[in-house]
């Protein structure tokens, strides 16, 4: 088929037209530099600015990082750079906002004490997201290499919560946890047994939403804390919610005692080992002091504080134990008489008997004391006659 002329003419006026306008759109295209042009200064890990910053970046560890291997340019992060065509760039860059890619994560970090603390203070040390997951290097929490790895976490935490500088200037007043956790049973099963289950920092305290433990919506809230350790210990949880403990706190009772109250929060040992049986007794006399006055006097507490605990049930020790040796009073108060009345009225016998004993003779002695003095005496002048 033909054309004539006068459309080739056409044709031509509006290629004419249009080749200043794609010559412009590929030369703002252009304008976009990628991965090539900012390591041609970036590229040596040990460059530094005229300052001494270090400016660098090991490309081979960017691409290995979870944005190097989702194919992200340089500009999709320092995105004022992204029009830029003068190099070398300005010196001062906009900040990195991580909210472009990861909203949901950046909204949850700004409900944590880290942001609140940041919020309050601008020179504040509480970490942003470089600071758990690096810049450059950023790998999944599910690999190896990452410092948000199970494994690894504990390490990443204590480079703030395990340096008493950063403790001291960011006034954190629990003090350096990460040495209680790193001697703790979790602890143990993660830095000696590899456990990748085992209870983490995160376990307990959340991950971006990390709250103070007065804020009532923190994962270690006082009222929250059984929920929490019952996210790894479902079966304790529930023997502890038919409890009298947890059945206190379920009607209301802010002080009934949790989970931290017995085995503490960052330094929790095995409960079966002979250490953790002894000291026991004295966490439950932090709530129970009547009760636990009246168990030292027992036989029990006696040994007890001599180092023995108990061994497993009463025929352990008490082959020949009944039911109704099982139902020993080991808190038997002689000093309340509704709940002891025996023991309280038999109390009173016995010392009104030793008042009664002592006092007898002792008014005995006192009346015989002068009468042998006589007598001596007499004997003494019936010697000297003779």
């Amino acid at each position: 088929m033909s054309v004539r002329p006068r459309t080739w003419l056409l044709f031509l006026a509006i290629l004419a037209c249009a080749s200043p306008a794609l010559a412009q759109g590929r030369k703002a295209a252009a304008k976009s530099p990628d991965n090539d042009t900012c390591l041609a200064c970036h590229g040596d890990p040990a460059a530094k600015n005229d300052a001494g910053r270090v400016i660098g970046l090991d490309n081979d560890k960017f691409t290995a990082s979870i944005h190097g291997t989702l194919g992200l340019a340089c500009v999709d992060c320092h995105v004022d750079l992204k029009k830029t065509t003068d190099f070398p760039h300005a010196e001062k860059l906009a900040p990195v906002n991580c909210a472009t890619c990861h909203d949901a994560a950046v909204a949850s970090y700004s409900s944590s004490i880290h942001a609140a603390a940041r919020r309050q203070d601008h020179g504040s040390v509480a970490a942003t997201c470089v600071d758990c997951h690096s810049t450059h290097e950023i790998r999944s929490s599910k690999d190896p290499e990452s410092r948000t790895y199970p494994l690894n976490l504990p390490g990443t935490c204590s480079r703030c919560h395990g340096d008493p500088n950063i403790i001291a200037q960011g006034h954190i007043r629990i003090g350096n946890v990460a040495e209680l956790y790193k001697d703790s049973i979790h602890g143990r099963a993660v830095s000696r047994s590899g456990l990748l289950v085992a209870a983490n920092c995160t376990s307990c305290h959340g991950s971006h939403d990390i709250r103070q433990r007065t804020d009532p919506a923190s994962r270690v809230a006082r009222a929250n804390i059984p929920a929490t350790c019952g996210s790894c210990h479902e079966g304790i949880k529930t023997m502890y919610d038919s409890g009298v403990h947890g059945s206190a706190l379920a009607s209301g009772n802010a002080a009934a005692p949790v989970c931290a109250d017995c085995h503490t929060a960052h330094q929790i040992q095995r409960a079966d080992v002979t250490s953790w049986r002894l000291d026991v007794i004295r966490e439950c006399g932090t709530c129970h002091a009547d009760k636990i006055k009246t168990y030292r006097d027992t036989f029990h507490g006696q040994v007890t504080s001599l180092g023995f605990v108990r061994v497993a049930t009463c025929r352990t020790c008490h082959p020949t134990a009944s039911a109704g040796f099982a139902q020993y009073d080991p808190h038997a108060d002689k000093m309340n008489a509704a709940r002891n009345p025996v023991l309280y009225y038999a109390a009173i016998f016995m010392k009104w008997l030793l008042i009664g004993v002592f006092g007898f003779f002792g008014l005995h002695t006192a009346l015989w004391l002068p009468r042998s003095y006589a007598a001596r005496r007499a004997r003494a002048q019936e010697a000297a006659k003779s």
